[in-house]
C-alpha cells in the first residue's frame, strides 16, 4: 500500500511539473509571436477615453463599444465590435495608507518593467491560462493607482496583445 501511494504521489508530481512546464512553454510560444514592435496603429481609427475624476486617458479603437460606466466614475470598459469576449478596461483607485494595510505582501513593491510614452514607469503583468489571456498595466502616482487591462480568450490573445500593448504605451496621467 505504501508503494502504491508513493508511486501515485510521484505521478501527481510529474504531472504537475509537466503541466507547469507546458504552461510556461505555451506562454513563451504565444509571447514569441506577440512582439509589439510591428503593430500598425495608423491602420486603426481611434477615440480617447478621458476620466476626469482620476485624471487619466487612453486611446481605444473607435468601433469598440463602451460598457456602462460604474456610478463611482472610476473607469470604463470597452468591448470589441468583432468579438464581445475581448475587452479593454481602464480604472483608478486611491491606495490605502501603509499603516492601514496589514498584509505585508500587499506592501511589497514590484520593480517597474514598463514605461509609457509619457515617461511614467509601471508594471505590466501578462497572464495566459487555458481560457483567458490578459495584460495588466499598473501605474502608481502619489496615492492613486492607475490600471489598464486588456483581456481575450487565450486562443486569440496573441492577436490582441499588440493592441493592448500599444494602448498601454499611450496611457496618460493628466492630473499631477
Amino acid at each position: 500500500m505504501a508503494t502504491a501511494n508513493k508511486t501515485c504521489s510521484l505521478g501527481r508530481r510529474i504531472y504537475r511539473f509537466a503541466a507547469s512546464v507546458s504552461g510556461v512553454i505555451a506562454l513563451l510560444i504565444i509571447l514569441w509571436g506577440c512582439t509589439a514592435n510591428d503593430f500598425n496603429a495608423g491602420a486603426i481609427a481611434w477615440k480617447t477615453y478621458t476620466n476626469s475624476r482620476y485624471g487619466f486617458e487612453f486611446p481605444y479603437p473607435s468601433n469598440w463599444t463602451p460598457l456602462a460606466a460604474p456610478a463611482n466614475d472610476d473607469g470604463i470598459a470597452f468591448i470589441s465590435s468583432q468579438d464581445n469576449s475581448v475587452e479593454i478596461r481602464g480604472w483608478a483607485s486611491h491606495q490605502l495608507p501603509n499603516s492601514i494595510v496589514t498584509d505585508q505582501e500587499s506592501v511589497k513593491k514590484i520593480k517597474p518593467n514598463f514605461q509609457t510614452t509619457q515617461g511614467v514607469s509601471g508594471v505590466v503583468v501578462v497572464e495566459v491560462d487555458r481560457q483567458v489571456g490578459s495584460m495588466t498595466l499598473t501605474l502608481t502616482q502619489g496615492q492613486v493607482k492607475y490600471y489598464l487591462r486588456g483581456r481575450s480568450n487565450s486562443q486569440k490573445f496573441q492577436d490582441y496583445y499588440r493592441l493592448f500593448y500599444y494602448i498601454a504605451q499611450q496611457y496618460r496621467i493628466t492630473k499631477s
